[in-house]
């Protein structure tokens, strides 16, 4: 489990980032140290002697090595299978050299052996036909110095792991600490459902960015279970009353006749009619809950249409319930929900012809511009702020049937189309409501033809 764990994954990460760099960088310094060396033996095997010289000193035979290793060795080779004339220790002669010698060519630089095995920096130059001088130095020192120079860098690079694994451990603990601190609180709200958990948002990083996004959705959470319970509490209390009627009315008529007195043709008439319309304005609260339930859950998909045809719909379905609607509507293009743009011009018309005498309601749709108007009493001013308010309903209106319920989801279908609502009361008289949509005179495939 402790592999899982993201402080031991990200620790391990540095680390191995930082080992790889030190380990190419020790790598890279061992070469050129090694360059350097070799190149320094090859620069001095370069100044030789000259060959007259060479020729009247070398002997037939070699010298022996010394006690401290083999001394500096040249040697003339020929490619006739003459003698080789040495000047110090022998040197082992390879076929390359011989190919030199007969055949001649640049110098070449190599590493080679005495004849007593030891280790030489051996340089092979064709110096006349058929014979060539092999010149070499002992390569024990610079060996020496290179294995502790790999010693050196190899306990430097130990030492630079060490140290990157302690910094990881330390950049892992102090980056993680605000990610400990979100999963402490999401782990807190897991168990307890406590949304009012805040994590403190420290800086403007990526971190500190997560916080505050992890504050803003439980902040929306607790928001949204809050309107939860009023909706709920809300809709138990409306409920209550259809139902409870409901139950009176049909507990009378069951007693009467279960008792044997039957009540008189009017009264029962009276009875049942009130029971259809308790049952009516349940069906409307039910659908209304519905309809605002679906809203704060689903969004259905918001395509081009036109909204002149939208409240034409809606106007037709209210004149089929009794209203006298009077429209002049320009042509409006939204991008919206046909559905629920339609439930909610016919909520306002509705709400409108309510308390319009008659039913008379005025309708006009003019650049965007909805405009939904009654010739009632109008509204006091200090009601208005609360008309969009869920199951609110005026004292005025407490008589009415209703369901508190069509303006909130007037203002619900207004937001989801980008627009805004507003109700007011008219000059003369009445109460007008306005509600604005974002669009175009035209749709945007006829734009798009125009240009």
């Amino acid at each position: 489990m402790i592999w899982r764990s993201l402080r031991t994954r990200l620790t391990l990460l540095v680390t191995v980032a930082v080992a790889l760099a030190i380990a190419v960088s020790a790598g890279a310094c061992f070469m050129i140290v090694r360059k350097q060396l070799y190149d320094q033996v090859d620069f001095e095997l370069k100044h030789k002697s000259d060959l007259p010289w060479l020729m009247e000193h070398c002997q037939p035979t070699p010298e022996p090595a010394g006690p401290y290793g083999p001394p500096q060795a040249t040697q003339i080779i020929y490619g006739d299978g003459r003698p080789t004339c040495y000047l110090g220790v022998a040197l082992k002669i390879t076929q390359e050299d011989l190919d030199i010698a007969s055949q001649g060519g640049r110098p070449h630089f190599h590493n080679g052996l005495a004849e007593d095995g030891s280790p030489m920096r051996i340089v092979t130059a064709n110096v006349g036909p058929g014979m060539a001088v092999m010149d070499a130095r002992p390569m024990g020192h610079l060996q020496t110095t290179l294995r502790n120079v790999a010693l050196l860098l190899g306990f430097v690079s130990a030492l630079g792991v060490l140290g990157a694994a302690s910094a990881g451990l330390l950049i892992a603990r102090t980056a993680l600490r605000p990610v400990g601190r979100l999963t402490r609180a999401v782990e807190h709200i897991a168990k307890t459902e406590d949304l009012d958990t805040r994590i403190p948002v420290e800086g403007n990083d990526e971190i500190a960015r997560l916080s505050s996004s992890f504050n803003a959705m439980t902040t929306a959470l607790a928001g949204s279970r809050e309107r939860q319970k009023q909706l709920v509490a809300d809709a138990g209390h409306e409920l209550r009353t259809p139902l409870t009627t409901l139950r009176t009315n049909i507990d009378l008529l069951l007693r009467s006749e279960q008792t044997g007195r039957s009540l008189e043709p009017k009264a029962k008439e009276r009875l049942l009619v009130n029971v259809k319309a308790q049952f009516a304005e349940l069906s409307t609260l039910v659908a209304d809950l519905l309809q605002l339930a679906r809203g704060d859950t689903e969004h259905e998909p918001h395509v081009e249409l036109a909204f002149h045809e939208v409240v034409t719909a809606a106007v037709e379905r209210a004149r089929l319930r009794g209203a006298e609607v009077a429209t002049e509507l320009k042509p409006w293009y939204v991008v919206g929900s046909a559905a629920s743009l339609e439930r909610a011009v016919l909520n306002l018309i509705d709400n409108a012809a309510k308390f319009s005498p008659g039913g008379q309601v005025e309708v006009r749709l003019r650049g965007g511009r909805l405009t939904v108007r009654d010739h009632g009493p109008g509204l006091p001013e200090e009601e208005l702020p609360h008309v969009f308010e869920r199951f609110w309903r005026s004292p005025s209106a407490r008589g009415l049937p209703g369901s508190g319920l069509g303006l909130a989801i007037v203002a619900q279908a207004a937001a989801e189309a980008g627009g805004e609502v507003r109700l007011a009361n008219a000059p003369g008289g009445g109460a007008i409501a306005t509600m604005e949509l974002p669009g175009t005179l035209m749709r945007n495939s006829e734009t798009d033809k125009s240009h």
